[in-house]
C-alpha cells in the first residue's frame, strides 16, 4: 500500500492508472509509467563526551511534537554528508564538524496523505570539547521556526533509554542502537 494514488494519467489524462508491483504507476492507454523511487534523507546524532544526544521537538507534521535528530530530506544533486551539514545547519544554526557516517535504515515518512519510502542515513558528530556539553550547546542554538519547536537533551547509554524517548521515527530508535552499540565497543 502507498497511500499514494492517481484518477487520471499525468500524460493522456485518461483513468487507466493503476498502481503495480508495489513500485509504479502505470497507464494501460499510453503506456506511461513513474517510479516509485525511495527519497534519500538524513539524521545525525550529535553527542557529547557524557553520551548525552541533542533531539528536536518537531513543529510540524509528520509527527509534529515528537522527537527527532536534526536532518531532512537531500536536495537534487547533493551528497548524504552535504545534506546532513546543511539541515543541521538550517535546524540548530550550528555547523557540525567531522561527521562520520554511521548506518542507514528504511523509514515510512507520510505527509498530507502521500506515504514516501525514504532512505535514511544517519552520521554521528561530536560536539568540540570546548563546546561543554549537549545542554551548554542548546543554549547557543536557533531552531528553524518552520521545523522545530524546541531543543532537548536525553543520555543514551542502552536501549532501555532510548524506549523512553518519544521518536518521531521508527529509523532514528534504530539508528540510536546501533550508535550505543558502537560507542560500547569502541
Amino acid at each position: 500500500m502507498t497511500g499514494n494514488e492517481f484518477n487520471f494519467c499525468p500524460i493522456c489524462s485518461k483513468k487507466n492508472i493503476s498502481y503495480k508491483d508495489g513500485k509504479k504507476w502505470f497507464c494501460s492507454d499510453c503506456g506511461f509509467d513513474l517510479y516509485n523511487n525511495v527519497a534519500a534523507a538524513v539524521g545525525i546524532i550529535i553527542s557529547d563526551c557524557e553520551n548525552n544526544i541533542l533531539l528536536e521537538k518537531r513543529a510540524k507534521n509528520p509527527r509534529m511534537g515528537f522527537l527527532a535528530l536534526p536532518g531532512g530530506f537531500c536536495d537534487a544533486d547533493e551528497t548524504a554528508e552535504a545534506a546532513a551539514i546543511r539541515e543541521c545547519r538550517e535546524e540548530t544554526g550550528v555547523i557540525p564538524q567531522k561527521i562520520s557516517y554511521l548506518c542507514s535504515f528504511p523509514n515510512d515518512y507520510e505527509y498530507k496523505n502521500i506515504a514516501y519510502k525514504t532512505c535514511d542515513l544517519f552520521f554521528t558528530a561530536e560536539i568540540p570539547e570546548n563546546e561543554g556539553t549537549i545542554e551548554e550547546l542548546i543554549k547557543k542554538l536557533h531552531a528553524q521556526d518552520s521545523e522545530v519547536t524546541e531543543f532537548c537533551s536525553f543520555k543514551v547509554t542502552c536501549e532501555q533509554d532510548i524506549d523512553k524517548i518519544p521518536l518521531a521515527f521508527n529509523s532514528a530508535k534504530k539508528a540510536l542502537t546501533v550508535w550505543i552499540y558502537r560507542n560500547k565497543i569502541e
